[in-house]
């Protein structure tokens, strides 16, 4: 017979031999079990090995971003092959973002249950088999379509590494470790800045075939090499129960709106820019790439520091700084400012600030949530950052067919950064200010 997870007999006795009273057992909160308690422990210390699963899980993190984003930096490439419209574009790039968005629910559950190692490997064998269909689809539109939605099953892998990292670090440095590990996200930087010259060096199957590689590669040393935190403890209530209570909590859905807002403005631009720039600035494909990577790489950089900041002053303030500062920047770019320097330098803060409110907002997800349920968190938290990048490349193609720029979709984003920088500042006036 097993209680919390200890034989009977090893049981806690008092010194007079028998049982302890209740008064001497451990007092849990309303609604909490000893099994919740088992789980949700938090080393004083980090683990040996943090550093190495936090590295191994942000490389492969980087590598299906790169894959759910190799579509759009070749939208142009798809374009003029196939005689699309902007609109028939715009569906094109963001259909992998849906599935990507929509499937964190289940992986983030799944990650609660079977551990990051585990789903790592899973997602870096399954993501082969629609990279490699879109390799083969090149010359038909519905064709890319299908492959291209189930492509997305790369980016499901964030709804991973949050919970993953997360374990191995104590709660007050979690704003760091989720930081660092967002910062994966660099792969669609890479994707921008490399998947158009290897188009153009091997051609396009090739250049899938070689992901295919990379994501079987991946997932070897996935299973190999990474480990579970000794913290983590499997999760196993049913997955609809499980999923019915996260939908019931308030904070979840207020997060949702924070992430749909910052994740999805990066998910927006970082597969949409290449098109966006090519339309609206002239800039061939490997142009537009290398400046959609740069983007890319202004976010990365900034989201581990939103990380790290919200540990020292809070996350509220940090997330506070990205969505106001997000709006100052679409407004100035709805005015089409000249190429290079003044649009360079907007977009460039642009990404600054929504990577910063990337970070702050799972920052805020580590304070507020039970590790017990930061997986499934996680994926409703991620799904809505991940349709926060799916609609706006949709707005952005019909507002460019019908009215020839992307003034009125820039300044649609900036009233929606005001909006939600507002909301945060009423919602989570009570929230932790620092670690």
């Amino acid at each position: 017979m097993l209680i919390a997870g200890l034989p009977f007999k090893a049981r806690r006795r008092s010194g007079s031999g028998r049982p302890s009273s209740p008064a001497q057992r451990p007092n849990f909160p309303e609604g909490r079990s000893m099994r919740d308690s088992t789980e949700t422990s938090t080393p004083a210390t980090e683990h040996p090995g943090a550093g190495t699963n936090l590295a191994l899980a942000t490389a492969v993190f980087a590598l299906t971003f790169w894959v759910w984003n190799l579509i759009g930096p070749l939208s142009k490439t798809y374009s003029e092959r196939l005689g699309l419209s902007p609109a028939q574009t715009a569906i094109l790039v963001a259909f992998p973002v849906l599935v990507g968005a929509v499937g964190r629910i289940p992986v983030g559950i799944l990650t609660d249950r079977y551990g990051g190692r585990r789903m790592f490997a899973a997602i870096c064998f399954v993501s082969v088999v629609p990279t490699a269909l879109v390799g083969l689809s090149g010359d038909s539109y519905a064709a890319l379509l299908v492959s291209g939605f189930l492509l997305g099953i790369a980016g499901t892998s964030f709804a991973i590494g949050v919970p993953f990292a997360g374990a191995w670090y104590r709660s007050e440095r979690r704003g760091f470790a989720t930081g660092v590990f967002g910062a994966g996200m660099g792969g669609t930087a890479l994707s921008a800045l490399l998947t158009p010259p290897l188009v153009e060096r091997i051609g396009l199957l090739p250049t899938y075939l070689a992901m295919c590689a990379a994501l079987i590669a991946a997932g070897a040393v996935s299973w190999l090499a990474m480990r579970d935190s000794p913290q983590w403890r499997p999760n196993r209530e049913p997955a609809l129960p499980r999923f019915a209570t996260v939908l019931k909590r308030k904070d979840a859905w207020q997060l949702s709106m924070l992430y749909a807002l910052a994740f999805g403005g990066f998910v927006a631009f970082a597969t949409y820019l290449p098109t966006m720039l090519t339309a609206a600035y002239g800039f061939a494909q490997t142009e537009a790439g290398m400046r959609a990577a740069g983007f890319s790489l202004a976010a990365v950089i900034a989201r581990p520091i939103g990380g790290a900041l919200s540990d020292r002053i809070g996350p509220v303030r940090v997330c506070l700084a990205s969505f106001f500062g997000s709006a100052a920047m679409a407004v100035v770019l709805a005015f089409q400012p000249p190429a290079e320097l003044p649009a360079g330098v907007s977009f460039v803060l642009m990404a600054t600030a929504l990577g910063l409110g990337s970070g702050g907002v799972f920052a805020l997800v580590a304070k507020l949530i039970e590790p017990s349920r930061v997986g499934a968190v996680t994926g409703v938290v991620g799904a809505a950052g991940g349709l926060g990048g799916y609609f706006p490349p949709l707005v952005m193609g019909i507002v460019f067919q019908i009215t020839g720029d992307y003034a009125i979709g820039l300044l649609l984003l900036a009233a929606a950064a005001l909006g939600v920088g507002l909301f945060t500042a009423r919602a989570f006036k009570a929230a932790p200010r620092s670690g």
